[in-house]
């Protein structure tokens, strides 16, 4: 099965290579305001496991597209020694300085590629444009515009009649912001206009969908893992006879609250491994609410969950310590039990929600005494955890490997409104929070939770 290739080409800076780098999944894509970054053909192949699903070209900028046009109609008879015509241009003008961006360009078309032909929507069509479109026709090949809007203006409509007159599929597509079911349209698009290559963009459809779920589970259990490892934390340090307890506690602490950060940060580099994204900046906008201490006020109210949902997430715990007592004596409290731990659930959830974990001074089974913090308590702190771990996630799938910028904040927070989905939080986090080994059943079903909340969100 033959793999398609698609020659990207068009004027000078005006995101030829954003799409690429889309398109490909590639941040090594050179991207520049400069004109001219692209001086020469360069082939960035799409693939999933090895297997190169379809393989994209960037081109250089038309430099001198009328005159070129001048020449091929001065030496061209009919309209059935076109192919050949832009052919004889190519082969002639080979080295000349004059035309080697046209030279170039047009060379990996006339190898069987497809046209993927740019133009910025943001600013308006002007006649230098109709010698390149002219040329680009002459060759024969399968081709298709894109409207890629790059600034503010907005004239679509007036490229839309223009491309219409020369290409039979034009499509709005912003290499900066198009997700994943606009890349995937495109493809199926062009499959539309060359049969040959049809079965191949279907495979290749299927494939990308597959690894866009593949994705979603592999972050879920990425976040899942954090998540239980964060429950479970421990520190422990012994004293030493003069040491000040305060002190070492105050220190210990410290310790593990940037074991906990440390934990979150690896977490994110892992999710942005899974989407292909290696060097992605984060700070600014992002960083203050991301990066910021993760115990500071302003993350738990964000990120965590109200009074209300505390209270209510809270008297579910305690529901189901006081059926305990309801169950010892046979029923006879009259289900008095289960409304006092309700009660008594709410409350502490109430009072103890500044709490980040327990911290314990313990005799030493060898004399003297350590400090233990951890496990977490807290009821609110997995889903601040969590909450900002879905955000970044989304931030993450939905931004395209053509924005070079640092990731910024641009979503609201992601809280869990769902009573029925909170509780269902909760029965896992209270089960996470009592087991001293790891329990892969319990990180499985964590995952599994996880990515119904990725798929939903």
């Amino acid at each position: 099965m033959t793999v398609p290739v698609f020659a990207i080409v068009g004027h000078p800076n005006k995101g030829k290579s954003s799409i690429v780098s889309t398109l490909s999944e590639d941040e090594s894509v050179a991207i520049s305001p400069v004109p001219g970054t692209t001086v020469e053909n360069r082939h960035y192949p799409m693939a999933v496991d090895g297997e190169t699903l379809y393989e994209l070209i960037d081109t250089p900028g038309f430099q001198r597209a009328r005159e070129a046009l001048a020449w091929m109609r001065s030496h061209a008879a009919s309209a059935v020694d076109r192919p050949d015509t832009v052919r004889r241009f190519v082969d002639e003008h080979r080295g000349d300085a004059r035309f080697d961006a046209e030279c170039r360009l047009l060379t990996p078309i006339l190898e069987g590629a497809g046209i993927l032909y740019v133009v910025d929507g943001s600013r308006p069509f002007g006649e230098d444009y109709e010698a390149e479109m002219e040329i680009l026709r002459w060759t024969g090949q399968p081709s298709l515009a894109l409207i890629n809007m790059i600034g503010d203006g907005d004239y679509s409509d007036e490229w839309h009649r223009a491309l219409g007159q020369y290409f039979r599929i034009v499509r709005v597509f912003n290499a900066m912001k198009a997700d994943f079911d606009r890349r995937v349209q495109l493809l199926q698009a062009f499959g539309e206009i060359r049969e040959e290559w049809r079965e191949a963009l279907e495979k290749a459809v299927h494939i990308l969908r597959e690894e866009h779920a593949r994705r979603r589970s592999l972050a879920a259990r990425v976040i899942a893992e954090m998540l239980t490892r964060m429950l479970s934390h421990v520190r422990r340090q012994r004293l030493a006879p003069d040491a000040v307890t305060g002190e070492v506690r105050s220190a210990l602490m410290e310790e593990y609250k940037q074991d906990l950060a440390g934990m979150e940060q690896r977490c994110r580099e892992e999710v942005e491994q899974i989407y292909n994204h290696h060097h992605l900046e984060r700070h600014e906008a992002l960083v203050q609410l991301l990066d910021e201490d993760l115990f500071a006020q302003r993350t738990w109210v964000l990120f965590g969950l109200t009074r209300r949902q505390l209270v209510a997430t809270g008297a579910l715990g305690g529901a189901a310590a006081g059926g305990v007592i309801d169950i010892a004596v046979h029923g006879a409290s009259l289900l008095l039990g289960s409304g006092l731990g309700a009660l008594a659930g709410g409350v502490s959830a109430w009072l103890t929600s500044d709490r980040i974990a327990e911290v314990k001074v313990l005799g030493h089974p060898l004399g003297g005494e350590q400090i233990s913090i951890g496990p977490l308590r807290n009821i609110n702190f997995p889903y601040v955890v969590l909450g900002r771990a879905l955000l970044h996630q989304r931030l993450v799938e939905q931004r395209t490997h053509a924005h070079r910028g640092p990731l910024e904040l641009s979503l609201q927070p992601v809280q869990l409104t769902e009573t029925v989905t909170r509780h269902r939080f909760e029965k896992l986090f209270a089960k996470l929070r009592k087991q001293d080994a790891w329990r892969g059943d319990l990180v499985d079903a964590l995952a599994a939770l996880i990515e119904q909340q990725i798929a939903h969100a």
